[in-house]
C-alpha cells in the first residue's frame, strides 16, 4: 500500500503478485468503492504469475478529494503516469461502473498501452433514469449521514435475489457507514458531477481496437442491459455477457462467474512476453 503523487494530488495504490512480471492487469473500481473491492479476485492472478494493480481514483476513499468535478481524460493521465512510474507499458485493464468508463477513456485515448479492456456493469451514454438516479445521490450526500445513505442506495445497486440472501451483512454494513468520514461524501459528490458531466462517448468507442469484454447483469436498474449492447455494438472486437439473476454489482453478486470470465479473456489476450 502507497501513495503516489501526481502534481500534488495522492493516489493511493496498491501492488500485489509478481512485482517484476510483465503480464500485467489493472482493475478500476466502482464510484463508491475503493482497492479491497478487488480482492478476491487478485487470488487467482497471483498463482497465474500476473502483476496486480489497484488504485482509488481522485474523490475516492483513500485518495485524495480535490475540489471537482473532475473529469474522466483527469483519471486516465493519473492511472497512465501510475503505470509509468511502476514501469508498465502495456496493461490488461478491468472495470466496474465507474471504473468501467475509465476504462473505456483510457482505451480510447491510450491505445497503445492497453492490450484488452473488460467492462461491468457500465455505459457510454445517459438516459432520464440514469440521472435521477446519480442526482439523487448527489442530494443524500449533503446529508453526510452514513447509514442512511447506504439503505437508500441499496436497492438501486443490488439484485433482489442478493438482496433477500444477504440482508444480514447489508444490516451490519449499514451501521458501520455511521462511522464514515464527512470527506467520503465530498469526493462522492465530485466523482457523480464528473460522471453526468463526461460519461457520453459512445460516438468515440470505434477507437477501441483491443479486445472488449462487456458483462452486464440481467437486473441492472441502474445501468441496464441496452447500454451494455450499446458498448459491444461499438467495439469491433468485442464479446458480450448478460450475467442471468444479477444486479448492478456483478463483481459480488456473482463472483464465481465473473472471475471465470474475467480470467479467461485475460489469459486469452496475453501476449508472450
Amino acid at each position: 500500500m502507497a501513495l503516489f503523487n501526481y502534481n500534488g494530488i495522492n493516489i493511493f495504490y496498491e501492488i500485489k503478485g509478481k512485482a517484476d512480471s510483465n503480464k500485467v492487469v489493472a482493475f478500476f473500481n466502482g464510484v463508491m468503492a475503493s482497492t479491497s473491492s478487488w480482492y478476491k479476485y487478485v487470488d487467482l492472478f497471483e498463482r497465474l504469475g500476473y502483476k496486480i494493480v489497484l488504485h482509488d481514483f481522485k474523490g475516492q476513499l483513500k485518495s485524495d478529494k480535490t475540489e471537482g468535478p473532475y473529469t474522466f481524460d483527469e483519471h486516465v493521465q493519473e492511472a497512465k503516469a501510475l503505470f509509468e512510474y511502476l514501469n508498465i507499458s502495456s496493461v490488461q485493464l478491468v472495470g466496474t461502473s465507474y471504473g468501467g468508463e475509465v476504462a473505456m477513456k483510457f482505451a480510447i485515448t491510450q491505445p497503445e498501452m492497453i492490450e484488452s479492456i473488460t467492462i461491468i456493469d457500465s455505459v457510454s451514454e445517459l438516459d432520464e433514469i440514469i440521472l435521477k438516479f446519480v442526482n439523487g445521490w448527489i442530494e443524500l450526500c449533503d446529508f453526510q449521514d452514513g447509514e442512511k445513505f447506504f439503505r437508500l442506495i441499496l436497492p438501486t445497486i443490488y439484485g433482489p435475489t442478493y438482496l433477500a440472501q444477504n440482508k444480514e451483512a447489508f444490516e451490519k454494513r449499514a451501521l458501520a457507514m455511521k462511522a464514515i468520514d464527512y470527506s467520503y461524501f465530498v469526493g462522492q459528490k465530485y466523482l457523480y458531477q464528473t460522471f453526468i458531466n463526461d460519461v457520453v462517448m459512445t460516438h468515440q468507442l470505434h477507437k477501441i481496437k483491443c479486445p472488449a469484454l462487456i458483462i452486464c447483469g440481467e437486473d441492472d436498474i441502474l445501468k441496464p442491459v441496452k447500454f451494455s449492447k450499446i458498448i459491444a455494438n461499438n467495439i469491433k472486437q468485442s464479446e458480450l455477457v448478460i450475467v442471468p439473476d444479477c444486479g448492478h454489482v456483478a463483481i459480488y453478486e456473482k463472483f464465481e462467474e465473473l472471475l471465470t470470465l474475467i480470467t479467461g479473456f485475460i489469459i486469452k489476450n496475453t501476449k508472450n512476453k
